[in-house]
């Protein structure tokens, strides 16, 4: 899974988080460290407020003082299908490492220039990947 480290440098890189079934994210300065969300219209929905913004509601959560919150307070997790279709037409490939301790590499492409991301976690790689290209 993807760290909050990275998850909060591709917010900062401009990946912008529309909520949406599935989704994980995690919630800073609650003291909820350990704990990842996953939102579901069961538990936790998306609300569009007429006042705009978007809202994740907590439905059910009787042990929470915690009723909604703003979606941006969240740090979205993105899962690694969620990565690859950010990552786009620049995306090339995705090799698995071979050794004692494997990892991923993910190949982007941006124009002639070609660059390879390796880390240990699948999700991860694509993620640094994907700040690569948004550092240039």
């Amino acid at each position: 899974m993807l760290s909050v480290e990275l998850a909060r440098a591709l917010r900062r890189a401009g990946l912008v988080w529309h909520p949406a079934n599935g989704d994980r994210f995690h919630l800073p300065d609650r003291d909820l460290d350990d704990q990842v969300f996953v939102l579901s219209d069961m538990v936790i929905e998306r609300l569009q407020p007429p006042s705009g913004g978007e809202l994740l509601a907590f439905n059910g959560t009787t042990e929470w003082a915690l009723d909604s919150l703003e979606a941006d307070e969240a740090v979205w997790l993105p899962r690694e299908e969620q990565l690859r279709a950010a990552l786009g037409e620049e995306f090339v490939s995705l090799e698995l490492l071979p050794g004692e301790q494997p990892g991923y590499a993910v190949t982007t492409r941006s124009g002639e220039a070609t660059s390879r991301c390796v880390d240990v976690d699948v999700e991860s790689a694509y993620a640094r990947a994907l700040l690569a290209l948004r550092q240039r």
